[in-house]
């Protein structure tokens, strides 16, 4: 059976498709990558939002379809269910599934003012208020979820599908500087020792030095 092929953009900006390469790691799922250069008129078109093609991330597998990150993780937890992508307890599934939501249709200030770039680290980078009031509650966010289910990870011992929502947010905070308490910088830490955050990061590292700022996804 032909593997999976996953769709996606650049390693080091392409934040959306950082989170559906990560989930489609946490699932075990066997896959390829196909990865569409930044300057593709048509990935343009898509970054800038002039595209309704929705190009990545896309996942086929098995002779399905499913695009947008969100889509793609329900997919594979229904797929793969023993991967543990969202917590077993209903209460603690509908938490996840909320926070995962409020990373994917909001944070826009963050967004804008730290646009995702691995490769990058910025000294005494000014946040402006807005994007901190974005940083404060997605701090918010983990520091509730660490103390409700015990960490290391969100929801628990294991990694999943609201760690890979928010594993652009730890590359944003470690690239512009961000301060964070002693409890979100080990989360922060955690998620970047994964094996395949490593092995993400290290591809950035290899691509070239700068794409153009129009290009880069938020």
């Amino acid at each position: 059976m032909a593997k999976a092929v996953l769709t996606i953009s650049s390693k080091n900006n392409g934040a959306w498709a950082l989170r559906g390469w990560l989930m489609c790691r946490l699932a075990g799922l066997d896959f390829v990558e196909k990865v569409i250069p930044p300057d593709d008129p048509a990935m343009k078109a898509e970054m800038l939002l002039l595209s309704s093609s929705m190009l990545v991330p896309s996942l086929e597998h098995q002779g399905i379809r499913v695009w947008d990150t969100m889509a793609i993780g329900e997919y594979l937890h229904e797929t793969f269910p023993k991967a543990g992508l969202l917590p077993a307890d209903a209460a603690a599934r509908a938490h996840c599934r909320a926070i995962c939501g409020e990373m994917h249709s909001g944070f826009s200030a963050l967004r804008g003012a730290l646009p995702m770039n691995i490769k990058a680290r910025f000294k005494d980078f000014k946040v402006w208020s807005r994007a901190q009031a974005d940083i404060d509650r997605i701090v918010a966010i983990w520091r509730e979820c660490l103390s409700t289910y015990g960490g290391p990870f969100l929801f628990g011992k294991r990694p999943g599908l609201a760690d890979a929502m928010y594993a652009p947010v730890v590359t944003r905070f470690r690239s512009y500087g961000v301060a964070l308490d002693e409890v979100c910088a080990a989360y922060s830490q955690q998620v970047l020792e994964l094996p395949a955050m490593r092995e993400w990061i290290a591809a950035a590292l290899q691509e070239p030095e700068e794409i153009d700022e129009l290009d880069a996804e938020f």
